[in-house]
């Protein structure tokens, strides 16, 4: 494209006449410019973007020379505004390889299976608006309720308290391309990503309440100075009064890493225990006997639970990773895996040609075979 179609092209959008067309246009041309271009954006770009697009871009007396470099940072906003997509970055600006038309795969959703103490299983990515799950046999010291944005939560019916029965316990899990939430009785907030397990008491009972999990999930604990709140992970234990954390603990991954974002929780792992402070995170490895203590970005922590990817220095292993429990595929490496380190990240909702064709910026071979993805160095 010329400059002056590329202008033409910023001015529709600035003006909200752009068509589904002209985007498509307009975002090749940005995959392109944004390779060579160093900057990155932040959040007050992000704020200000149409000011600062306004004031790059002289829409009323276009000036030709030199065009595109005045606008590289401009128009990566407004590409971002246009199509929400977002950013990824290299320490080396590499070459462009512009991704290659592919399947669809679509990107995951609200899904998850609530197993019962009884054994009985409710697939919840059936139910719609449903008011009362269950409340019988074992369960009638709570009712199991969904509201109508698909909220699973657990009410303690009256004089459950009173009842001497033993804990029952249910268990809410999230396949690969699922994610789930749920309230529990004493108003903990759980939010599950994709492939995790929740195993939790439908009213906790006695001096402490405690669960368990696999996986990965954000808590919102509901004080109660009483009751001090226990998360059991693998071979170690995180201890909380009150506060907002991310846990996350895969099987399939040689680490934990325990991110938190208000109040204080204690990590215990083997003889060692550490406390945490807002904005750090505890890592621990599974071949190792210490808890690594560090400060970090907790929005790239959560940012699954807000739908996006982020990535803080990720090497792409955990990039595709994350890409393999969302879209439900297998990711094949041919040859050596490219040592890369990738920062920003984009929505969860896009298909997945539209993610591939971002990290296709970093210069890297995609290959799409049904649910199969081959990487070439």
């Amino acid at each position: 494209m010329t400059e002056a179609e590329i202008l033409t092209l910023l001015k529709n959008y600035r003006n909200g006449t752009l068509s589904d067309a002209e985007k498509d246009k307009l975002e090749a041309w940005y995959l392109f410019e944004a390779s060579k271009n160093k900057k990155s954006l932040n959040k007050y770009q992000l704020e200000n973007s149409f000011k600062y697009i306004k004031s790059k871009i002289p829409i009323k007396q276009p000036k030709v020379v030199n065009l595109r470099k005045r606008l590289a940072v401009a128009a990566s906003i407004a590409l971002m505004l246009a199509s929400g997509l977002y950013y990824f970055t290299r320490t080396i600006a590499p070459q462009v390889q512009l991704a290659k038309e592919i399947n669809i795969i679509h990107p995951g959703g609200n899904k998850g299976v609530l197993t019962l103490s009884s054994g009985k299983q409710i697939v919840l990515t059936n139910l719609v608006n449903k008011d009362t799950i269950v409340s019988e046999g074992a369960q009638e010291e709570v009712t199991i309720k969904m509201n109508p944005n698909g909220l699973v939560s657990y009410a303690v019916n009256p004089g459950a308290d009173n009842n001497d029965n033993p804990n029952t316990f249910n268990t809410l899990s999230t396949p690969i391309g699922g994610q789930y939430s749920l309230i529990l009785s004493d108003g903990t907030k759980v939010y599950l990503n994709a492939t995790s397990l929740l195993k939790y008491p439908t009213h906790f009972k006695g001096d402490k309440r405690e669960v368990e999990l696999e996986g990965e999930a954000y808590f919102e604990v509901a004080k109660d100075k009483t009751k001090p709140f226990f998360v059991k992970i693998r071979n170690q234990t995180i201890q909380v009064l009150g506060t907002h954390f991310n846990v996350q603990a895969y099987n399939n991954e040689p680490f934990t890493e325990t991110t938190l974002l208000e109040g204080s929780v204690a990590v215990t792992y083997k003889d060692k225990k550490n406390i945490l402070r807002p904005g750090q995170q505890a890592k621990i490895n599974q071949d190792s006997s210490s808890i690594l203590i560090r400060d970090v970005d907790v929005t790239s922590a959560v940012a699954w639970k807000d739908g996006r990817f982020r990535f803080d220095n990720a090497d792409l292993k955990m990039v595709m990773k994350q890409l393999e429990r969302w879209y439900d595929i297998r990711v094949v490496y041919k040859g050596e895996i490219p040592d890369l380190k990738f920062n920003g990240g984009t929505f969860m909702n896009k298909n997945l040609s539209e993610v591939l064709k971002v990290l296709e910026l970093s210069n890297i071979k995609f290959e799409v075979k049904r649910d199969t993805i081959i990487v070439y160095p």
